[in-house]
């Protein structure tokens, strides 16, 4: 039965230990034979307790809980290094209703990588796994997409993922480019023109939403888009239908809708500069994308991955304290700004190691410590408390505070994941 299900799957025991596997599984987490007692948590993640107690949300214990099926995006380790795996859990009674294992399928999900590629999405870092979820969850359905980040955050980027996941992979992707489009050419752009339409249309033109046609139409920026043009917009989403300029026959349209902008498009409505019948229309599925600066953990991974694109980037090196800088630096201009100055290294990295003297002159400074307490102020302004009650508070301030997982975490903390794990469930009992 579990070699009829194409994908990665086994049945588990109440006490995780792995029962059963298909071909799919052993191919891919087992390749040299698994071993009896062998538990899910150490095969995918070479983990020696259950996903919740290191820190990851576990599928079986919230299946266990609510009795339903449950989906989670994972990292699992796999012959080809670390991979993003749609995790899903179901529970299996007997004849009775007694659960008496779970049924564990394994999803791939191929719209990011978890390494370093030459193409495609990169990243592992919560935000990350957070957007990726919902573009997995998203890509194989036909509902409309709205892509919302600050400008660089790779919206196109993720249209793309959106539509090589759909069954219009293999069918066109077309963007258009909302922010050029001028009123007199917003028509002609999307909707095409006839020959003899107006002044110089010596011939006919296809337009943009025909190019689509049984694929994806990307509209980048349509926050951009004139008041007065929503509206064509809108009957276009709405009925399904268009006519070319200078045509009075209407041609029907087939293309799965994604949409981005780095506006506040509510906002725009409160204050009638954008309809709010258009964009309940568009809006059906949000999916916000992390700025760079809450993505610190996949800062190196997406040097690596930049490098690897840029033409000469696999010869140069990049120095640590490179590294270390852009860490703690704030990235206004997102994934496109950290392009740059990894292209501006490249340039003058003359002996082909990318160094602290090769960054642009705004980052030569030292992060900045203004505004920020020493040690010594800090501790005068305490009371004098127990050192237990004293490392309690602060841990609970800066787990709230920390922006990365408890890996990271832990890594600044200087203490290992399991130490800190333990800290912060005592520190949860406290404040039960």
């Amino acid at each position: 039965m579990l070699d009829a299900i194409p994908e990665p799957a086994a049945i588990l025991s109440l006490e995780y230990e792995i029962i059963a596997t298909n071909a799919a599984y052993r191919r891919l987490y087992a390749p040299d034979g698994l071993q009896a007692g062998q538990t899910c948590y150490h095969v995918s993640h070479g983990y020696s307790v259950p996903c919740d107690q290191a820190g990851e949300a576990c599928p079986l214990k919230a299946c266990r809980e609510t009795g339903q099926r449950q989906r989670v995006l994972h990292l699992h380790n796999t012959p080809m290094g670390e991979e993003h795996v749609d995790v899903e859990m179901a529970p299996l009674t007997d004849g009775e209703g007694a659960l008496v294992g779970y049924l564990e399928v394994m999803h791939q999900v191929k719209e990011a990588r978890a390494q370093a590629s030459e193409e495609g999405m990169v990243g592992r870092s919560p935000a990350f796994s957070h957007m990726l979820s919902l573009v997995h969850r998203a890509a194989p359905s036909e509902i409309t997409v709205l892509l919302l980040g600050e400008s660089g955050t790779g919206k196109e980027l993720v249209a793309r993922a959106l539509h090589d996941g759909s069954p219009r992979a293999r069918k066109p992707f077309v963007t258009v480019e909302c922010s050029g489009l001028s009123e007199g050419l917003f028509e002609s752009e999307l909707f095409g023109h006839e020959r003899g339409a107006f002044t110089g249309a010596v011939s006919r033109k296809r337009g943009l939403v025909e190019a689509a046609r049984g694929g994806t139409l990307f509209l980048d920026e349509i926050g951009e888009i004139p008041l007065n043009l929503q509206v064509k917009l809108l009957r276009l989403i709405e009925t399904g239908t268009y006519r070319p300029v200078g045509s009075v026959e209407p041609q029907h349209a087939d293309f799965r809708l994604v949409c981005a902008t780095h506006r506040n498009l509510k906002e725009m409505v409160s204050v009638g500069r954008f309809r709010q019948d258009l964009f309940y229309r568009i809006s059906a599925f949000p999916v916000p994308l992390p700025p760079l600066r809450e993505r610190g953990e996949d800062i190196p991974l997406l040097v690596e991955a930049l490098l690897k694109r840029l033409p000469g980037g696999h010869k140069v090196r990049v120095d640590p304290a490179v590294l270390e800088r852009l860490a703690h630096y704030d990235f206004p201009g997102n994934i496109r700004e950290l392009r740059n100055i990894l292209e501006r290294g490249l340039l003058l990295a003359d002996d082909g190691q990318i160094t602290l003297s090769h960054l642009p002159p705004d980052m030569h400074r030292e992060p900045s410590d203004s505004g920020r307490s020493s040690p010594e102020a800090l501790m005068s302004t305490l009371p004098i408390m127990p050192l237990e009650q004293l490392e309690a508070a602060y841990l609970a301030c800066v787990s709230q505070r920390f922006k990365g997982d408890n890996k990271a975490l832990a890594r600044q903390l200087g203490v290992s994941e399991r130490t800190l794990y333990r800290k912060l469930k005592l520190l949860d009992s406290k404040l039960d």
